[in-house]
């Protein structure tokens, strides 16, 4: 019988889906799983959990997931590094957005 997996467990999947060279909006992943009021939830699932942005086994790419107005947002290492992982993976930040049409990812 399969575990039923948390929703951290479930935001993180989802975060590590992202391909490189892409991005995800909080609220993009908060309908992902239908519940498009969790916006805040995501985020904090992502934040919370300590060393899953740099665990090399499973890896959560958070780097990957912005605000859904395309700004960069928060990270634990802050903005300029998260726009740095970006930029290293060809998503082109400018004045501290993304082109969500351009690197949006579903």
């Amino acid at each position: 019988m399969p575990t039923k997996r948390s929703f951290t467990e479930k935001v993180h999947a989802l975060a590590r889906a992202i391909p490189k060279g892409r991005v995800a909006t909080y609220q993009g992943l908060a309908r992902q799983l239908n519940n498009s009021r969790a916006v805040r939830a995501v985020g904090n699932a992502l934040n919370k959990s300590p060393g899953m942005c740099l665990e090399r086994s499973r890896r959560v790419l958070c780097h990957r997931v912005v605000r859904s107005d395309g700004r960069v947002g928060g990270f634990a290492s802050g903005t300029k590094a998260k726009t740095k992982l970006l930029e290293r993976e060809g998503v082109v930040v400018k004045k501290g957005k993304v082109d969500l049409k351009k690197f949006g990812w579903r």
